[in-house]
Protein backbone atom coordinates (compact mmCIF):
# COMPACT_ATOMS: atom_id res chain seq x y z
CA UNK A 1 0.00 0.00 0.00
CA UNK A 2 1.41 4.09 -0.54
CA UNK A 3 1.82 6.65 1.87
CA UNK A 4 -1.44 7.93 2.93
CA UNK A 5 -1.93 11.74 2.39
CA UNK A 6 -4.96 11.81 4.47
CA UNK A 7 -6.99 9.49 6.60
CA UNK A 8 -10.72 10.94 7.53
CA UNK A 9 -12.32 9.79 10.65
CA UNK A 10 -15.00 11.02 12.49
CA UNK A 11 -14.86 11.98 15.70
CA UNK A 12 -16.25 9.83 18.67
CA UNK A 13 -18.76 12.17 19.74
CA UNK A 14 -20.45 12.14 16.34
CA UNK A 15 -19.88 8.35 15.87
CA UNK A 16 -21.81 7.76 19.69
CA UNK A 17 -24.71 10.57 18.37
CA UNK A 18 -25.20 8.59 14.96
CA UNK A 19 -25.60 5.49 16.99
CA UNK A 20 -27.75 6.79 19.85
CA UNK A 21 -30.27 8.23 17.16
CA UNK A 22 -30.15 5.07 15.49
CA UNK A 23 -30.73 3.24 18.60
CA UNK A 24 -33.53 5.63 20.09
CA UNK A 25 -35.53 5.45 16.81
CA UNK A 26 -35.57 1.62 16.53
CA UNK A 27 -36.51 1.55 20.20
CA UNK A 28 -39.36 4.38 19.79
CA UNK A 29 -40.84 2.11 16.85
CA UNK A 30 -40.76 -0.79 18.37
CA UNK A 31 -42.56 0.57 21.35
CA UNK A 32 -44.94 1.94 19.62
CA UNK A 33 -45.35 -1.49 18.00
CA UNK A 34 -46.22 -3.24 21.14
CA UNK A 35 -47.78 -0.68 23.51
CA UNK A 36 -50.03 1.18 21.09
CA UNK A 37 -49.92 -1.86 18.41
CA UNK A 38 -52.18 -0.47 15.35
CA UNK A 39 -55.65 -1.97 14.03
CA UNK A 40 -54.24 -3.88 11.40
CA UNK A 41 -51.62 -6.38 11.39
CA UNK A 42 -49.53 -5.25 7.93
CA UNK A 43 -49.06 -1.62 10.54
CA UNK A 44 -47.65 -3.38 12.95
CA UNK A 45 -45.60 -5.87 11.12
CA UNK A 46 -44.53 -2.23 9.03
CA UNK A 47 -43.57 -1.29 12.94
CA UNK A 48 -41.41 -4.15 13.93
CA UNK A 49 -39.84 -4.03 10.50
CA UNK A 50 -39.00 -0.20 10.65
CA UNK A 51 -37.37 -0.62 14.21
CA UNK A 52 -35.15 -3.96 13.94
CA UNK A 53 -34.14 -2.31 10.85
CA UNK A 54 -33.07 0.78 12.40
CA UNK A 55 -31.20 -0.91 15.03
CA UNK A 56 -29.47 -2.67 12.78
CA UNK A 57 -28.37 0.13 10.84
CA UNK A 58 -27.25 1.96 13.70
CA UNK A 59 -24.80 -1.08 14.98
CA UNK A 60 -23.85 -1.50 11.35
CA UNK A 61 -22.79 2.45 11.15
CA UNK A 62 -20.98 2.27 14.68
CA UNK A 63 -18.73 -0.73 12.95
CA UNK A 64 -18.49 0.67 9.63
CA UNK A 65 -17.35 4.56 11.13
CA UNK A 66 -14.59 2.62 13.19
CA UNK A 67 -12.49 2.36 10.11
CA UNK A 68 -11.07 5.80 8.29
CA UNK A 69 -11.31 6.29 4.71
CA UNK A 70 -7.96 6.97 3.47
CA UNK A 71 -6.42 9.33 0.42
CA UNK A 72 -3.80 7.93 -0.88
CA UNK A 73 -2.21 8.52 -4.84
CA UNK A 74 -4.20 5.31 -5.79
CA UNK A 75 -7.35 7.00 -4.92
CA UNK A 76 -9.72 6.70 -1.84
CA UNK A 77 -9.82 3.23 -0.08
CA UNK A 78 -10.88 2.06 3.59
CA UNK A 79 -8.29 1.57 6.21
CA UNK A 80 -8.60 -2.42 5.85
CA UNK A 81 -7.64 -2.01 1.95
CA UNK A 82 -11.21 -2.04 0.26
CA UNK A 83 -10.93 0.05 -2.53
CA UNK A 84 -13.86 3.08 -2.62
CA UNK A 85 -13.03 5.35 -5.71
CA UNK A 86 -10.14 4.74 -7.61
CA UNK A 87 -8.21 7.75 -8.72
CA UNK A 88 -8.25 6.43 -12.30
CA UNK A 89 -11.74 5.67 -12.70
CA UNK A 90 -13.08 9.40 -10.92
CA UNK A 91 -14.34 11.97 -13.14
CA UNK A 92 -15.36 14.68 -10.71
CA UNK A 93 -15.11 15.93 -7.54
CA UNK A 94 -18.66 17.55 -6.28
CA UNK A 95 -19.28 19.76 -3.40
CA UNK A 96 -21.55 22.18 -4.53
CA UNK A 97 -24.36 23.30 -1.85
CA UNK A 98 -27.11 21.57 -3.44
CA UNK A 99 -25.97 18.19 -4.88
CA UNK A 100 -26.85 15.09 -3.49
CA UNK A 101 -24.49 14.29 -1.46
CA UNK A 102 -23.69 13.21 2.33
CA UNK A 103 -23.72 15.87 5.18
CA UNK A 104 -20.33 17.36 5.59
CA UNK A 105 -19.52 15.42 2.69
CA UNK A 106 -18.93 15.38 -1.17
CA UNK A 107 -19.57 13.52 -4.15
CA UNK A 108 -17.40 11.40 -6.78
CA UNK A 109 -18.45 10.92 -9.84
CA UNK A 110 -17.05 7.85 -11.93
CA UNK A 111 -15.73 6.87 -15.27
CA UNK A 112 -17.66 3.59 -14.60
CA UNK A 113 -20.25 2.10 -12.44
CA UNK A 114 -18.02 0.60 -9.35
CA UNK A 115 -20.70 -1.65 -8.18
CA UNK A 116 -23.02 -0.96 -4.92
CA UNK A 117 -21.67 -0.42 -1.60
CA UNK A 118 -22.50 1.23 1.98
CA UNK A 119 -21.08 1.95 5.01
CA UNK A 120 -23.86 3.72 7.02
CA UNK A 121 -22.80 7.10 8.15
CA UNK A 122 -18.96 6.47 6.32
CA UNK A 123 -19.48 6.65 2.51
CA UNK A 124 -22.16 4.90 -0.09
CA UNK A 125 -21.41 3.39 -3.72
CA UNK A 126 -24.80 3.56 -6.76
CA UNK A 127 -23.71 3.52 -9.78
CA UNK A 128 -21.28 6.55 -11.13
CA UNK A 129 -21.55 8.28 -7.69
CA UNK A 130 -19.65 7.86 -4.67
CA UNK A 131 -20.69 9.56 -1.44
CA UNK A 132 -17.88 10.68 0.92
CA UNK A 133 -19.55 12.00 4.88
CA UNK A 134 -21.98 11.75 6.68
CA UNK A 135 -20.35 11.48 10.90
CA UNK A 136 -16.96 13.07 9.06
CA UNK A 137 -16.35 16.56 10.40
CA UNK A 138 -16.97 19.14 7.39
CA UNK A 139 -13.56 20.69 7.96
CA UNK A 140 -11.38 17.36 7.18
CA UNK A 141 -13.76 16.27 4.56
CA UNK A 142 -13.47 19.58 2.47
CA UNK A 143 -9.41 18.65 3.09
CA UNK A 144 -9.86 15.74 1.43
CA UNK A 145 -12.26 16.30 -1.42
CA UNK A 146 -10.08 19.72 -2.36
CA UNK A 147 -6.80 17.31 -2.45
CA UNK A 148 -8.60 15.19 -4.55
CA UNK A 149 -9.78 17.46 -6.77
CA UNK A 150 -6.57 18.93 -7.49
CA UNK A 151 -4.97 15.11 -7.80
CA UNK A 152 -7.76 14.19 -10.34
CA UNK A 153 -7.02 17.99 -12.20
CA UNK A 154 -3.24 17.03 -12.42
CA UNK A 155 -4.05 13.42 -13.62
CA UNK A 156 -6.18 14.93 -16.30
CA UNK A 157 -3.60 17.76 -17.07
CA UNK A 158 -0.82 15.09 -17.45
CA UNK A 159 -3.58 12.62 -19.83
CA UNK A 160 -3.80 16.11 -22.48
CA UNK A 161 -0.55 16.57 -22.79
CA UNK A 162 1.53 13.39 -22.88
Amino acid sequence: MTEPLHILRPSAPRRLFGLIVQLLLGAVLLYMAVVFPPEELFWQVFLFVLGGASLYLGMRGWQGSAVGIVLDENGLREEDGRMIAPLDQIASVDRALFSFKPSNGFLIRTKAPLGRAWVPGMWWRLGRRVGIGGVTGGAETKIVADALSFMVAQRDEGEANP
